[in-house]
């Protein structure tokens, strides 16, 4: 699995620490859905307004929101490459850090939470009934409890 990370904001620090609990989180979920390894993610971090920007473009919605997934993996495509895309996932690092004030958790907990909900979604899963979102939470849940990363 292969982690590509794109840091353009400048208000909060993804330690080396963070990016390895990360990747584990890719891993884990790609495992957990029976998926080998040779994928490729595109992380990026971002502040509020980028997010903003991108949430009002891509899906419409006037707000920042916290994480943004951009799915790649079809089989439209019939070419054989070394590592195939997932897909792309954009977290504002900045409307992380507010949450994980406001739900009363660590910094890297809700960095870890975005990205294995977001990984969720780059693998065809959403929240859009109640079925689906509480499949989607016990998945997430599972991944995190394996990984020892609790709301503390």
């Amino acid at each position: 699995m292969e982690l590509i990370i794109d840091n353009r904001q400048d208000k909060m620090d993804a330690s080396e620490a963070l990016i390895e609990k990360i990747k584990d989180i890719i891993v884990e979920c790609l495992d957990y859905e029976g998926y080998d390894d040779d994928y490729e993610v595109s992380l990026s971090f971002v502040d509020n307004k980028e997010i903003h920007e991108l949430n009002r473009e891509y899906r419409g919605i006037d707000r920042a929101t916290d994480v943004l997934s951009f799915p790649m993996l079809s089989d439209e495509f019939d070419i054989e490459l070394e590592e195939e895309s997932l897909g792309d996932i954009v977290i504002s690092l900045e409307k992380a850090f507010e949450q994980s004030i406001e739900y009363n958790h660590s910094f890297e907990r809700e960095v870890c939470f975005l990205v294995c909900h977001s990984v969720f979604h780059l693998l065809g899963y959403d929240h859009d009934t109640e079925e689906n979102t509480k499949e989607m939470r016990q998945k997430e849940e599972y991944i995190l409890n394996k990984l020892n990363i609790t709301r503390e």
